[in-house]
């Protein structure tokens, strides 16, 4: 009974892409310690270092004492709700200018709630390929058809909108700003302009830009100044905010639509509301003393040849990725090696994530070493 299993997992033994979880012995905002090595971390998405830090988080302590429990027992909609949501989402929809917003567990429950009840049957909805996978899940969820668009390619999305939106009612674009595994920046003006001209909804995930991009932190829809174009928006807490859990923010008439439909929302219990104040402490208290750090951040981003804070370095073969990421482990950085399925076949990769911690001396060695292994490619 168990024998396809186990054949499974052999398989992917055998490609070089068996995964396993990993118990670090801890960590602070800028270092992981594995088996007694001090690494520098090169693999977090704590982005402006909030999280693992000590000082922040008895600052915050020491504000909110014990006024907030650490656990809802309820789903929002039955006893789940304090003044607590209430206050951080009405400053989410404050500072986007938006009609409402709705909070969800995660990223993860954000997209895949967003995108399974956006679009049903009859309707369509327009991704690009290299979306991240919870929106995948989502549009999978959905009734509605779907259609992956080569990545960043408006020329292929505006033949597929020609071609196929009078098919159908309800039409989606969707679409990250910052893709979590290229770092790279999609072409949001162009996605405004064709969602516009062909009668869509846009939603944008934000998931990486936000706390990060804009003068505000509020993403790369604000950088660009099209936070009133975009009809839905993602952002999350548990990445550059150091807390966890996620918001769509947007048109009031689709976030009352998503507390009706989206059953990520409807059916999970509310987060702790202890996460819920230290997100919304960080956001007032904390972010806006990030904005010069956050440019040196991007700036060294941009000089390894990203757009962003992300930057990929493609191996391609799977044991050699993996290869790699024991050498610089052994030189004193942790990196892991990124495999199909979350990035395409033939892609594996390093995938080194910037903090406002780290600063270019930091990485001389690392960019040395990785320029002297005969390993590598092809690499941005």
């Amino acid at each position: 009974m168990f024998e396809k299993y186990k054949n499974a997992l052999c398989e992917l033994q055998e490609r070089d892409n068996f995964r396993t979880v990993r118990n670090f012995d801890f960590k602070d905002e800028k270092y992981i310690y594995l088996n007694g090595n001090k690494l520098l971390n090169l693999s977090s998405n704590n982005y402006l270092g909030f999280a693992d830090n000590k000082k922040i988080t008895e600052e915050f302590l020491a504000e909110a004492g014990a006024k907030y429990s650490f656990g809802s027992a309820s789903a929002r909609l039955l006893t789940g709700t304090l003044p607590i949501y209430r206050e951080l989402e009405n400053l989410i929809t404050n500072l986007f200018n938006s009609g409402g917003t709705l909070l969800f567990n995660s990223g993860y429950h954000a997209n895949v709630g967003i995108n399974s009840s956006l679009a049903g049957k009859g309707d369509v909805i327009f991704s690009d390929k290299l979306n991240h996978a919870s929106i995948i899940d989502g549009m999978r969820l959905s009734e509605a058809k779907f259609f992956r668009y080569p990545h960043n390619n408006m020329e292929a999305l505006e033949k597929l909108l020609e071609r196929e939106r009078n098919n159908f009612k309800t039409g989606v674009i969707v679409s990250e700003s910052v893709f979590s595994m290229d770092g790279d920046i999609a072409d949001l003006s162009k996605l405004i302009e064709l969602k516009n001209k062909y009668n869509c909804i846009f939603v944008v995930d934000e998931a990486h830009a936000f706390g990060v991009f804009g003068r505000n932190a509020l993403g790369v829809c604000e950088e660009l100044g099209l936070l009133n174009e975009v009809d839905l928006l993602v952002g999350t807490f548990g990445k550059a905010i150091g807390s966890m859990g996620a918001f769509a923010t947007g048109k009031k008439l689709l976030i009352d639509y998503l507390i009706n439909s989206a059953r990520s929302f409807i059916f999970s219990t509310a987060l702790p509301p202890i996460s819920i104040a230290f997100s919304k402490w960080i956001i007032e208290n904390k972010l806006q003393e990030t904005y010069g750090k956050r440019m040196n951040m991007l700036k060294l981003g941009r000089k390894m040849g990203s757009q962003s804070h992300i930057v990929p370095v493609i191996v391609g073969d799977n044991a050699r990725t993996v290869e790699l990421c024991d050498i610089l482990y052994q030189n004193g950085y942790f990196t892991l090696p990124i495999r199909p399925p979350t990035v395409p076949q033939g892609t594996s990769r390093l995938r080194l994530s910037l903090t406002t911690e780290i600063d270019e001396k930091d990485l001389e060695k690392l960019c040395s070493i990785i320029g002297s292994t005969k390993i590598i490619t092809e690499s941005l």
